[in-house]
């Protein structure tokens, strides 16, 4: 076992208190002859060590050394890995052995300090208080979020001022402007000032190419100078000018994991309330940063705008199909509202859907392109009076709520005619859709367990048994002579 400076320091200073060489050496992990050595040279462990010039051992490389270098001046950027797997399958005569490749690494490590090509030399910035925020996203998954027990694939829109590195994220699914905007409006609405400039990568929320330049979105600006900020981006490919929100993304997380140790539970009952959960952690560690964001907040300037809406608003009109289509993706609504102008807010995870200033629905907004989202209660009630569409709905994959139901229908199949089997599933839906899904499903269950085939039938009549039946209750008739007997004749 090495011996450490530490040890030697403790040594020393357990033998100044009492001058008992084998106590002093028990307190400071080490054997007695040993602290008796030190204490009798009065060193440390590093001042005694001597430089040595010879090797210890032959050097396993030196024939084909010289090779090695000349192919490193014309590639500075091979690895020693490679180096070596190229040598072992060209010279079998060597005899290298895996063990050997640590040795070339550092062969080659050692090349590069004294022989290389310079490196990349990056400057130390000194940051201005109240001069700018930086903003970025990052991927959140890896922290195991649960929502009701689901998965929760979600990024964290980070914003972080550099000089006090006070910093603010929201809970986000897309690197999307409306994602951007929510998150930049969070943190200076938080701080209730805004700095001199917004710095964020070349992210599609913020820029675009146009002829091979880059320009800054026209909704990105506008936001810009809603908040009173100049825009402002790094270079392509130099992260490292974002330096301090992309050190704080991973400092953030790593303190997300260790608060998701203590709590002893990574689900959250909502997107909401996990979102809670991650602001009271940032302003507990943001009172630590109070004295040097006092510094930027004096610097800022005060906000007196409103904040902006985070939405977009498209206007629709609902296809006789009893759809729409917005963002690229397909959603159904309630029949009523066929062939009607709608006003659809966009939110970055949900839509709202508004007729007559009213609103009509609700639902999570898909990602990507080229999705649908058909809800069977929309469509039913035309269905279940026109069974023959349901062979060819074009949406038709989306008619089936659970697997149960999925495999409810495969079933009928088995053992009905086609139109048989669409018939009576059309029914059970229609059924699932007047009454309540759940006690439908159960039902469902019930049958494909027995096995029997899941008719409509049997399935209205399992729910029927299970309908509570109501008691009779007789009303009681009231004596109101008792109350005079208790409050007696002359109050009576």
């Amino acid at each position: 076992m090495v011996t450490t400076d530490k040890q030697v320091r403790k040594l020393m200073a357990e033998y100044t208190k009492h001058g008992e060489v084998g106590l002093a050496a028990l307190r400071s992990g080490m054997h007695r002859n040993t602290a008796g050595k030190y204490l009798k040279e009065g060193k440390l462990p590093s001042s005694m060590k001597e430089p040595r010039d010879w090797r210890t051992r032959p050097d396993p490389f030196a024939e084909d050394w010289p090779e090695i270098v000349a192919r490193l001046e014309l590639a500075p950027e091979l690895e020693a890995k490679a180096l070596f797997e190229d040598l072992m399958e060209r010279k079998p005569e060597r005899g290298y052995q895996e063990g050997q490749l640590r040795t070339l690494q550092r062969r080659v490590k050692q090349w590069r300090a004294q022989q290389g090509p310079p490196k990349e030399v990056f400057f130390a910035q000194e940051h201005r208080p109240g001069e700018a925020m930086q903003t970025d996203f990052t991927w959140a998954t890896k922290l195991g979020i649960t929502i009701a027990g689901e998965p929760f694939e979600h990024l964290l829109c980070h914003c972080v001022l550099p000089y006090s590195n006070w910093e603010w994220a929201t809970v986000c699914l897309s690197e999307s402007l409306l994602a951007l905007r929510r998150g930049v409006q969070s943190a200076t609405f938080r701080l209730g000032r805004s700095p001199e400039y917004h710095q964020t990568d070349h992210s599609t929320a913020a820029t675009h190419t146009v002829g091979g330049q880059w320009e800054f979105n026209a909704e990105y600006e506008a936001l810009m100078r809603h908040l009173g900020m100049k825009p402002r981006t790094i270079q392509v490919g130099a992260k490292e000018q974002n330096g301090d929100v992309e050190a704080l993304n991973g400092a953030l997380k790593r303190r997300l994991e260790q608060h998701l140790l203590l709590r002893g539970s990574r689900d959250f009952a909502s997107r909401e309330a996990y979102e809670q959960w991650l602001w009271k952690i940032l302003e507990r560690v943001n009172r630590r940063r109070e004295q040097r964001l006092s510094e930027e907040l004096e610097r800022m300037t005060a906000l007196r705008v409103e904040r902006l809406a985070e939405f977009t608003v498209e206007r629709v009109r609902v296809t006789p199909w009893c759809t729409m289509r917005v963002a690229h993706n397909t959603y159904s609504v309630p029949s009523r509202l066929i062939r009607e102008w709608v006003e659809v807010r966009v939110f970055e995870d949900r839509l709202e859907v508004y007729y007559g200033g009213q609103r009509q629905l609700e639902v999570e907004r898909l990602r990507g392109r080229g999705g649908r989202r058909i809800q069977y209660r929309h469509v039913i009630w035309t269905l279940v009076k026109k069974p023959g569409a349901f062979a060819r709905y074009r949406y038709r994959d989306e008619l089936f709520p659970t697997p149960v139901f999925r495999r409810a229908y495969d079933r009928l199949q088995e053992t009905r005619a086609e139109r048989r089997a669409d018939l009576e599933y059309v029914r059970i839906l229609h059924l699932a859709a007047s009454t309540m899904e759940s006690e439908v499903e159960t039902a469902l269950e019930l049958l494909l367990s027995e096995p029997q085939v899941p008719t409509y039938e049997r399935v209205r009549s399992l729910l029927e048994r299970s309908k509570p039946k109501v008691p009779a209750v007789e009303a009681p008739t009231v004596d109101l002579t008792v109350y005079d007997r208790l409050l007696g004749e002359e109050v009576a």
